[in-house]
């Protein structure tokens, strides 16, 4: 267990790049000669791309470096085994991105830079401040310990380049997410509500025509990780009469019931503690041999067998299934399960039948009526009996075709179905009489072909039902090759157990072992909240944003190669993401490398981006490496949610999933959430408001700048004025304000200041423009794809044509040298081509054959009719193809122009608004002012002539005391009061009152 536990481990399998390079290390001080030396011989085998690559970089270590030399384990430490890889495979791509990150002219780093570094490009940036503190620079100074090479720069808080570079391959910066690699999903939710690892035929090793098969299959495959396999069982043969396992109907090797069983037990839970589903195929029609087999699995499997219900979890409608916390170390069985007579009534069947009939053997699998013979089985189970006798010979033969022979099972009986509970296999009949029922132990399967029907019509009944029940799906029948379908839109629709051929690796299984990997290997994965919750509907082909779910932006840039590949040859990456069908599909592809590079290739093109994951957790990103001409590298597939952020090695693996321990893949992964491109503004200005709002003053400023260089447009705003209610004017006419000394001439200064400010008008885009956005382009690379396809089935068919013709004339012109000959043989008068004939069919058979002359010229005209007909096909293609692509291009510009209207009425209005109340603010303060201008020159005014009575009176004697008008004052005044008017009398002025209103105004 401790062997298994270490070489199972899910860390040794995702350990970082540098892990894998020491184990380079580690085989080679091992593999030591008769001297007790390191064969030079060794390491040209371990780098066997180039040669003089390896010499140069052992000369460079001053070490040996001829064939039959040795190397003393002493002179090959560690630090000489660094500075040998660098030397062989110098990585000039980090040393560009040392240099963009640290001090310029200085060669090291320091550790505040580091800081900088790890915090900036290498950090989730989904992660919370608070609870996941950034790097600082105490905590980097023990990552410089770890990783530089030079004790000097240790003493000083920095970092070389060949430090740099280790660092990137060390734990610290792997591209998976460790903790999703631990048992870290909820694991008490019922069975229903997780994707379960699932394996079909699981027997055998090779192909379902004449694979061998084998017990040792299940133990690999429980191994794996499985946690539902396959038995497809068959009556064995006297006189042991042991039940067998094989393929029916096909030329594969048999193998016991009971080995399987055995193998079974042993593996069951060594690598998963979860519960294990065995799903019986079974054609065993004779009651003692299942009996046997109920025995084998009673006494093998023992208490790991679950052969009654939990108690929390009856069998009744309604209650959900338990989870795989509840079944912990149990063995489920998947069978037909039927219900039988009890006690009396069962001995009474039995005597009726006579023993005789008891024991003896029912007919083979092959005969259309052997389930039909059984009298033990109720109503239900005769009528499917009845439908499976009236099938004709044809509708049998489609089943085995599509089905296999999964729709043929024979009936179960007593024992068998005593073993079964919560895994009840029934034939599906539709989506809403299973929900009527809601049965959660009652399960369905379907092949490949049903299922893909099934969720194409009715994808959101589909993940209802699999909330509430599971589903098995399988591949069809006519799979020989034992090749797999992609899992990937079973997946999607919340399908438990997508069963597949673990013995071939192909594409599909890659994708199943990979994403299984996750959650501590248990082999279960709980499925999204969308795809539990009653509550909750899910369509898995909308095309818009899912309620609840954030969508995601991963862009990756393939960078550089490591040791990709044992000979010097060109090579290349494709990038495809797996996930639902409104995620983005497109497989991006780097140039071939320009020279014949293995050891470290690079590639400087732009990043693959994949703009909108609808939903993270059902979409997995699949890196693959290949030589030119497509030979197979290295791959790898990671789940969206386990990747990680910044510069990352990519350790690849073989196509059965197992690490390479050399060729690795050196990239920048950038993963963030999905903004459209309407709201990047607001989210630059969320994200970093500072940064937002001096970008925008740098924009106005230059803005400003660029209209002040326009006098025109200046002068003419110029004119411009302000109305009294603070709107702007845009009449021809203009209007004066009054003038009131100093205020009105401020207003004018300030009406001509604002009347010169040009407003911000958005430009409308034109034709051009509309052109070069991104939308469009896309939709001419679209039409350019589409028309060369058609260009490309042209050929295609007229190369079929021409071919077609040339072994039409090559065999006339057979038949004319066979003419020469005297005596023609029968056998050479019957051989004539299929195709001759077929020309020649309007021909009366009476009729005498025509020469070869008169056929080869009748076969060129009616070449020549067939490729004048075929390219006015072509052009006629060609012609609606194009009409549509206009059509489509100027429903694309007219989109992207209401679009773009749409955002400058948008930036249009809210300009406005903002100017209208800047205008009438402006307005108000002027209005405050222009009245505090006033009511100062009117006070003043008044005190000026305060003053100037004050200084007349105070300049004159003061009169006499005399009722008489003094004479000083009648001097002083240019015209004489009334008589009987009332003088008042004042020591500062003079004050004359009228009688009649007693008032100085008169």
């Amino acid at each position: 267990d401790d062997i298994l536990a270490i070489v199972r481990n899910p860390f040794t399998y995702n350990a970082c790049r540098y892990s894998f390079l020491e184990k380079i290390l580690v085989r080679l001080k091992l593999q030591l000669n008769a001297d007790g030396k390191i064969p030079v011989r060794n390491i040209f085998q371990m780098f066997p791309a180039d040669r003089k690559r390896v010499e140069a970089a052992l000369s460079s270590c001053h070490l040996p470096k001829g064939k039959n030399d040795g190397i003393n384990p002493e002179d090959f430490p560690e630090t000489v085994y660094k500075s040998f890889l660098m030397n062989l495979c110098p990585r000039p791509e980090i040393d560009e991105i040392f240099t963009s990150h640290h001090s310029k002219a200085k060669p090291y780093m320091t550790k505040e830079h580091l800081t900088k570094f790890i915090n900036k490009k290498q950090r989730d940036s989904h992660l919370n401040d608070v609870l996941f503190p950034p790097a600082k620079p105490e905590q980097v100074q023990g990552l410089i310990e770890k990783y530089e090479p030079s004790g000097m720069n240790i003493q000083r808080g920095q970092l070389s380049p060949e430090g740099m570079v280790w660092f990137l391959c060390g734990p610290e910066n792997s591209v998976i997410s460790q903790d999703k690699l631990l048992l870290y999903k909820d694991m008490s939710q019922p069975l229903s509500h997780y994707f379960i690892n699932s394996s079909h035929n699981t027997y055998l090793t090779a192909g379902q025509f004449s694979g061998i098969s084998s017990p040792e299959m299940y133990r690999q495959t429980l191994l794996a990780g499985c946690r539902c396999v396959e038995l497809d069982c068959w009556k064995g043969k006297p006189p042991d009469e042991e039940p067998i396992i094989t393929h029916g109907f096909t030329m594969t090797t048999e193998i016991l019931f009971k080995d399987a069983v055995e193998a079974i037990a042993e593996s069951a839970f060594k690598t998963s503690p979860y519960p294990v589903i065995l799903s019986f195929e079974n054609h065993v029609d004779s009651p003692k041999q299942q009996a046997k087999m109920a025995e084998y699995c009673r006494t093998i499997f023992g208490d790991m067998l679950l052969t009654e219900p939990l108690e929390k979890f009856p069998l009744k409608p309604g209650v959900p299934l338990p989870s795989p916390q509840d079944l912990l170390g149990k063995i489920l069985i998947k069978n037909k399960k039927n219900q039988f007579t009890s006690g009396e009534n069962q001995d009474t069947l039995r005597k009726a039948k006579g023993p005789e009939d008891d024991t003896a053997e029912q007919p083979t699998p092959t005969d259309k009526d052997s389930t039909a013979r059984t009298g033990e089985a109720t109503e239900e189970v005769g009528e499917a009996e009845e439908d499976l006798e009236d099938l004709n010979e044809e509708e049998i033969k489609k089943m085995q075709s599509d089905e296999g022979t999964a729709g043929l099972e024979a009936t179960a009986y007593e024992e068998m179905s005593s073993l079964v509970n919560y895994i009840q296999p029934i034939k599906f009949d539709t989506f809403e009489i299973s929900a009527q029922k809601n049965q959660s132990y009652v399960v369905s399967s379907f092949t490949e072909t049903k299922a893909y029907e099934l969720l194409t019509k009715s994808p959101i009944q589909f993940v209802d039902y699999n909330k509430r029940q599971m589903s098995r799906i399988y591949p069809k029948g006519t799979r020989m090759d034992s090749s797999n379908y992609m899992p990937q839109m079973f997946w999607n629709v919340g399908c438990q157990m997508v069963a597949l051929n673990f013995q071939t690796t192909d594409v599909p299984m890659q994708q199943n072992m990979a994403l299984f990997e996750f959650n501590g290997q248990s082999g279960y994965l709980l499925k999204h909240v969308f795809m539990r919750r009653p509550d909750k509907q899910f369509d898995p082909f909308s095309v818009d944003r899912i309620d609840v779910v954030v969508a995601s932006t991963l862009s990756i840039t393939i960078i550089s190669g490591q040791f990709l590949s044992d000979r010097s040859v060109k090579s290349y990456v494709e990038v495809e993401l797996f996930g639902l069908p409104g995620d983005p599909k497109r497989r991006y592809r780097t140039k071939l490398t320009p020279t014949a590079n293995s050891i470290n290739p690079v590639w400087k093109e732009d990043a693959f981006v994949f703009e909108k994951i609808m939903m993270p957790e059902l979409a997995s990103l699949r890196v693959v490496a290949l030589e030119e001409g497509g030979k197979f590298i290295g791959q790898r597939i990671i789940p969206i949610t386990a990747v990680c952020s910044g510069y990352h090695h990519i350790c690849l693996r073989s196509e059965s999933n197992m690490p390479l321990n050399l060729p690795s893949l050196f990239v920048y992964v950038e993963m963030k959430d999905y903004v459209p491109d309407s709201w990047a503004d607001m989210t630059m200005a969320l994200c970093n408001p500072i940064k937002f709002f001096s970008a925008q003053d740098k924009k106005s400023s230059k803005s400003q700048e660029a209209d002040m260089e326009r006098p025109r447009l200046q002068k003419g705003l110029s004119t411009i004025q302000l109305t009294t209610n603070g709107l702007p004017n845009t009449t021809a006419t203009t209007s004066t304000p009054p003038s009131d000394g100093l205020a009105g001439t401020r207003g004018k200064e300030d009406a001509t200041k604002e009347s010169a400010k040009p407003p911000t008008v958005p430009q409308t885009a034109s034709i051009e423009e509309l052109q070069q956005m991104k939308m469009f382009g896309k939709l001419l690379k679209k039409q350019e794809k589409e028309l060369k396809e058609l260009e490309r089935k042209a050929s295609k068919r007229r190369e079929e044509l021409l071919q077609r013709y040339t072994f039409l004339f090559t065999e006339l012109a057979a038949q004319a040298d066979k003419k020469k000959t005297p005596c023609p043989t029968k056998s050479q008068k019957k051989k004539r081509s299929l195709t001759l004939d077929e020309t020649s069919a309007g021909r009366n058979g009476g009729e005498r054959p025509e020469s070869p002359g008169q056929r080869a010229l009748e076969l060129k005209e009616k070449l020549e009719e067939e490729l004048l007909q075929l390219g006015e096909d072509h052009y006629d293609g060609i012609r609606k193809k194009k009409e549509q692509h206009a059509a489509e291009q100027i429903a694309k510009m007219i989109e992207l122009a209401r679009e773009k209207q749409a955002c400058e009425l948008k930036a249009l209005k809210d300009s406005s608004e903002s100017d209208h109340k800047e205008l009438k603010k402006k307005l108000e303060a002027k209005r405050l002012d222009r009245i505090q201008a006033v009511a100062k020159n009117t006070s003043d005014k008044s005190a000026q002539e305060r003053q100037g009575r004050r200084n007349k009176v105070s300049s004159t004697t003061p009169p006499p005391p005399s009722e008489a008008t003094p004479g000083w004052l009648a001097e002083i005044m240019p015209w004489r009061a009334p008589s009987h008017w009332t003088r008042s009398w004042s020591p500062q002025y003079v004050t004359f009152l009228c009688p009649q209103h007693h008032c100085n105004r008169c």
